[in-house]
């Protein structure tokens, strides 16, 4: 199965295969698990966090659609960063965008422990094992298998999401059992910003984590049909969907129990039906979730394999990673990088409890980078192409000034998560009071935000990292 026949990917990803990938992208723990701590942050104003992150995202989507459609192929932002930018910056993004989604599909394993809690309790390390191994069997065999896979995954996402929307707002209407439920709920506990405009920014940096893997819509080029048809249908699909899975659905929880006891434990889409007793809407929806987390681990692998082999093709890689098998698989890429997720395994028998805020902060950090280095290669793109004759196919029209305003903002989103460690007990809180410096007064916000800084330390020292690999690569 794994003899060496071909030099490139196969194009055997069809229009609904990227269609549900680019939707099952943006639902995932970061929906169905982590806005539980953005809705702790900003209670009913959590709405207007996603509702900004998701245009930002939307506008960064844009810009590498508008380089991939010109340009299809495998690697996407990691071949764009290496043919306007430079080798260096080629290694940089391909190698930090494997690093991220080594942290994401940690993420996923972490969190399907949580979710089997609710039924049963089993090591999560074991778990993790279990479903590590299934998936990356599944990465092997061929993509047009992982599409179909990922393809079912991702509808039972979205029917879930959209089921438990429209029967959240029949909830809300007819009321059930005597239970409060209504849209008062969103302004009666605190006001609709009960932390103020600061609640908003900080529940803002935890809502980016749930945008991270939107950019597999680039990713995919280099394996789908009619990319030129395919790609922008796919991104111009982004901004409804945010609306409608992560505003819809965000609204819906809270105006069926108040914000302030969402998410006591667990997934608050399955804590909510529960509450109000509708227990087997409860268990579908833990179902659902844990599906959702096995969806975006799948695309974890798939997005790995396809980046390390990108990065072999540019030499910026061990050659060994270019391998493909006869169905035309990056196996060694994908092997490596399950190889790498399972360290997940060992953290989460060391520190079940932990692990999941810990990877999470990281991973933010690393998407931000990513982020960064798609606007700024789409700046260079433009230039590169400033003499261009006729239009491109499919144009970002905020250029420049998105450009601008997207770096301006994910900049500002780094100093939020390093302030984040001078709040109580704080990672930066600690290290400045070690050497006699008082910091009480920087980390003073209105709810106590998650520790995020150690991310924005550990980032740095990877890229540092990949900077010395590079070096000694020449």
């Amino acid at each position: 199965m794994f003899e060496e026949k071909h030099n490139e990917l196969k194009r055997n990803l069809q229009n609904r295969h990227v269609q549900m990938i680019a939707l099952g992208g943006v639902i995932g723990t970061g929906l169905f698990y982590g806005s539980t701590e953005s809705i702790k942050l900003a209670g009913p104003s959590t709405i207007l966090a996603y509702l900004f992150g998701g245009l930002i995202i939307y506008f960064i989507m844009r810009m590498l659609g508008e380089m991939s459609v010109e340009e299809p192929t495998s690697g996407a932002f990691s071949f764009f960063a290496y043919k306007y930018w430079g080798s260096l910056a080629g290694f940089i993004t391909g190698w930090n965008y494997w690093f991220l989604y080594i942290l994401v599909s940690m993420t996923e394993l972490t969190v399907i422990g949580f979710y089997l809690d609710h039924w049963i309790f089993i090591d999560h390390w074991k778990s993790s094992f279990i479903i590590l191994l299934l998936v990356t069997l599944i990465n092997l065999l061929n993509v047009r298998f992982y599409g179909e896979f990922e393809f079912c995954l991702a509808l039972i996402k979205v029917v879930a999401v959209v089921g438990m929307i429209i029967f959240g707002f029949f909830l809300i209407i007819t009321g059930i059992d005597g239970n409060q439920v209504g849209i008062y709920h969103l302004w009666a506990h605190g006001g609709f910003f009960p932390y103020g405009a600061m609640g908003v920014v900080l529940a803002t940096c935890v809502v980016m984590f749930s945008f991270g893997g939107t950019e597999l819509i680039g990713i995919t080029a280099g394996e789908v049909s009619n990319p030129q048809k395919t790609i922008p249908i796919a991104i111009r699909k982004v901004m409804w969907r945010i609306v409608i899975f992560y505003v819809g659905s965000i609204s819906v929880i809270m105006m069926i129990s108040p914000w302030n006891i969402i998410g006591q434990k667990g997934s608050p889409f399955v804590t909510i039906f529960e509450t109000i007793g509708i227990a087997a809407a409860g268990h579908i929806l833990n179902f659902v979730v844990i599906m959702a987390a096995i969806s975006v681990y799948n695309s974890g692998i798939y997005s790995n394999g396809r980046m390390l082999y990108s990065l072999a093709i540019q030499k910026n890689a061990p050659h060994i990673f270019s391998k493909l098998s006869a169905a035309r698989v990056p196996y060694v890429a994908i092997l490596f990088s399950s190889f790498c997720t399972a360290t997940i395994i060992v953290m989460n028998a060391l520190i079940p409890d932990d692990s999941f805020m810990r990877i999470m902060a990281l991973a933010t950090a690393a998407a931000v980078i990513t982020w960064a280095i798609i606007v700024i290669v789409h700046l260079k793109f433009r230039r590169a192409h400033k003499n261009r004759k006729g239009a491109f196919i499919y144009a970002f029209g905020l250029y420049p000034y998105a450009n601008y305003f997207c770096l301006c903002f994910l900049a500002l989103l780094f100093c939020i998560m390093f302030v984040s460690g001078f709040g109580k007990n704080g990672l930066m809180t600690r290290l400045f009071d070690m050497i006699g410096i008082e910091t009480s007064s920087l980390g003073t916000f209105p709810v106590q935000m998650p520790d995020m800084s150690l991310a924005v330390i550990i980032i740095p020292i990877w890229c540092l990292f990949l900077l010395l690999g590079y070096k000694l690569k020449q």
